[in-house]
């Protein structure tokens, strides 16, 4: 149950993804049946291939003794979808990747096992598990690299990483990995799924690559609460005196009880300017952001949704989230910065399950229009920041700051409190919950509750 919140004290253009010319699919296919196979073809190009459904063991094709000798050669990916123009029909393939011979081969930081580089690749239907306890030096299970990739159907079961089991309490370095590394540009990811066992982000973004679209794809991570953190008797918190790289709401560095922390990273992140990124019909869940996508240029974002995540929205200037939705259940819905974002998303109620959880909304910038409106009843009531950024890190644990808020029009149609800071200036806000404080200047307030709806109006 929501007990306390902290307040400080002092013409929408549609963008369709560009046409790809990958090869269509061959009435004849070339069919291969082994790792050796599929690493030969995918260094060719102008083909169509399938590969018999099966599990195929990385290891059987690159035993763990091989890894010094690809090490001297700088062979650092297992296999390179070098060739253009192809099409991969891998559906009911699983490869096992064992993560010893990622460890083992040492490769430099953030390199991905599996590399498209060619241009105008299509795969389909493939599925990478991650098993064993080996530690990756950064870097995701699988990089795209090439122009006019289309990833379809596939999906990736991510483990390795150190530390693992505590987020980013102590800090974002490590070993980290991650499930999908994007930075090549005209890439369609459709229908893949990720799970997250490991410190990293599910898909992430880099190098400014742009034309990226998104669709049907879901990332799923694992939460952990401080509570069980603060029992240890051994481990890495044990170590470390408990001390977290971030000021908690307590004033010092020591992790509260009480919250929810999140083991993975990001599901959806940005790293750099993206132009006509889209996501459309995605899911993010148990994440610590849902979707972050914190570049300047303009994202898209519709009917995506946000669950159990440390928070669930955070975007930036030109922003547009249409048909959004998510829960307060362990962290805030929503952070806007910059400018000119313009934000539907609707709260789904969730349990109450006694997380902490300090605001529901931290909103500031120039000229964004937001609208939150409400699926059914919130147990939780964290109120919606006006003039105020998000906490150091994102955290839960961590304040929040004033910032500068100016033109903003605020539409809370929930029955959620709005807190107006004092950096606030010359915004409009209509909100059916109460406004607990108003410290802006020439803030326009209306209250919904008081208004009667012409029939046919709402």
């Amino acid at each position: 149950m929501f007990t306390k919140y902290l307040l400080p004290s002092s013409l929408l253009i549609l963008w369709c993804a560009p046409s790809i010319s990958a090869a269509p699919d061959s009435p004849d296919p070339v069919i291969v049946s082994s790792l050796a196979e599929l690493s030969q073809k995918a260094a060719e190009s102008g083909l169509g291939v399938k590969m018999t459904p099966g599990v195929y063991r990385l290891a059987d094709y690159l035993p763990l003794a091989t890894m010094r000798e690809r090490a001297q050669r700088k062979a650092w990916q297992f296999i390179t979808f070098s060739g253009s123009n192809n099409t991969f029909d891998l559906t009911g393939v699983t490869i096992e990747l064992d993560t010893s011979l990622r460890a083992a081969l040492r490769s430099p930081i953030h390199t991905d096992e599996f590399l498209i580089n060619g241009s105008n690749v299509t795969l389909k239907g493939l599925t990478i598990t991650s098993v064993g306890d080996g530690k990756a030096n950064g870097g995701a299970v699988l990089g795209v690299a090439g122009q006019g990739t289309t990833l379809r159907d596939c999906t990736i079961h991510v483990q390795g990483s150190a530390p693992y089991g505590y987020g980013d309490l102590f800090g974002k370095g490590g070993l980290k990995h991650s499930g999908v590394h994007i930075t090549g540009s005209q890439t369609t990811i459709i229908g893949c799924r990720i799970y997250s066992r490991s410190f990293g982000h599910g898909f992430y973004l880099q190098e400014d690559c742009h034309d990226v679209r998104f669709e049907d794809c879901h990332v799923e991570g694992v939460m952990r609460s401080t509570d069980e953190m603060l029992k240890e008797t051994d481990g890495l918190a044990v170590k470390r005196n408990f001390q977290t790289v971030i000021k908690t709401h307590a004033g010092n560095y020591q992790i509260l009880p009480g919250y929810m922390k999140a083991l993975g990273e990001d599901a959806f992140r940005t790293y750099g300017q993206h132009r006509n990124l889209t996501v459309k019909n995605c899911t993010a869940k148990n994440m610590r952001g849902g979707f972050e996508l914190r570049t300047q240029t303009a994202p898209r974002v519709e009917g995506c949704t946000a669950l159990g995540c440390e928070r669930g929205f955070w975007v930036s200037t030109g922003a547009t989230l249409l048909q959004c939705k998510g829960d307060v259940q362990y962290g805030p819905l929503l952070f806007v910065e910059g400018d000119d974002a313009t934000v539907e998303v609707s709260l789904v109620p969730s349990d109450d399950s006694n997380i902490k959880v300090h605001q529901t909304a931290a909103i500031y910038g120039r000229r964004n229009k937001i609208t939150i409106t409400s699926l059914g009843d919130p147990a939780l009531l964290p109120p919606i920041l006006l003039g105020f950024a998000p906490p150091g890190m994102g955290t839960g644990l961590s304040p929040v700051s004033e910032r500068d808020a100016r033109e903003i029009v605020l539409c809370n149609e929930t029955a959620l409190p709005v807190v107006i800071g004092s950096r606030a200036a010359k915004c409009e806000v209509a909100t059916r919950g109460p406004v607990l404080e108003n410290k802006g200047k020439d803030i326009k307030i209306t209250s919904l509750r008081e208004i009667q709806a012409a029939p046919g109006e709402r």
